[in-house]
């Protein structure tokens, strides 16, 4: 007689999330990203204060006549302010000198950057103190180095620049724009030097190990690994020193005053003028707005070209 042995049936648990189980109810991931996010709306909302609403009082101002010595001046004029400012030949000016200054100094920094990482990424006694002394420039302030530079190493009579060439050169009359170019470099050098350095001490040894063994020489090993290895870092460095060095004020305002003449005039320094010394609201807003647009091309087109050297060395890898 055989007996029949009733085996329970295992039922599947429900999912967890699903309607009937005891899972996390609908939404609750979204209250809980929301609660992981709060923390930071205080400093999204400090951020948006200081930089989106006084944008967008600039943008409204473009679009009026205004200016502060002539009150109940105030009106909507359109579009005129940009086509005054398209017209004003000062202004065409401080955009050369402003796109002049961009280029040069950027890329004399990042080359020299270049050949001192180069020279620091050897092993050699002192290299930490030599690291620290060059890296000095870029802490100090731009105004302090500004003036250091203009008191210091420019001045036509106990000037050092005139005492080491034997000359009597008034550089900031002569030759302002180089003049500002070079105080520039030397505050920038340092940065340019660190972000590549970075990229030195990242690149494989094995693989320069490899090209030793291969017989490849010096040079052929910088130009064929060495320099692909440090492309997006030369990259990264020219970005972020041209956002910054367009913005350049300091050693204009405080070196040469944007003269002689308009001779070193920049478009900040220009814009600082007309609505600080010429009160002219409107012109000074529309200025800025066209400047905030020209650097966002710049920095839109730059970054694309940096994320696909990533994306293109990701996917080497």
């Amino acid at each position: 007689m055989t007996s029949t042995v009733k085996t329970p049936t295992a039922t599947t648990p429900p999912e967890r999330g699903s309607r009937h189980g005891t899972g996390t109810a609908p939404g609750s991931g979204n209250s809980g990203a929301w609660k992981r996010r709060a923390p930071l709306l205080p400093a999204l909302i400090f951020v948006i204060a200081v930089t989106q609403i006084p944008f967008l009082l600039t943008v409204f101002y473009s679009f009026q006549s205004f200016n502060l010595v002539r009150p109940g001046s105030q009106e909507f004029v359109g579009l005129q302010n940009y086509i005054d400012v398209f017209a004003d030949s000062q202004f065409r000016g401080a955009l050369f000198n402003t796109v002049l200054l961009t280029v040069v100094c950027v890329f004399a920094a990042m080359f020299l950057g270049l050949g001192l990482a180069l020279l620091l990424d050897r092993k050699f006694l002192g290299r930490g103190i030599v690291r620290t002394l060059i890296i000095t420039p870029f802490l100090i302030l731009p105004a302090a180095g500004a003036l250091m530079w203009k008191t210091t190493m420019f001045d036509p009579v106990a000037g050092l620049l005139n005492f080491v060439l034997g000359t009597d050169i008034d550089w900031l009359s002569e030759y302002p724009l180089g003049s500002v170019m070079v105080q520039i470099v030397w505050q920038w050098t340092p940065f340019m030097m660190l972000l590549i350095l970075a990229g030195l001490q990242a690149q494989s040894k094995e693989v320069l190990e490899a090209a030793q063994v291969d017989g490849a020489g010096r040079w052929r090993t910088f130009v064929s690994i060495t320099l692909p290895q440090l492309s997006k870092y030369l990259q990264l460095a020219i970005l972020l020193g041209a956002i910054y060095i367009v913005n350049s004020f300091d050693a204009i305002f405080l070196m040469t005053q944007g003269g002689p003449g308009t001779s070193s005039t920049n478009l900040p320094y220009y814009i600082y003028q007309r609505a600080f010394e010429g009160f002219d609201v409107g012109q000074s807003s529309a200025m800025g707005v066209i400047v905030v647009i020209m650097t966002l091309i710049v920095a839109t087109f730059a970054l694309r070209l940096m994320f696909r050297t990533f994306s293109v060395n990701e996917g080497v890898k």
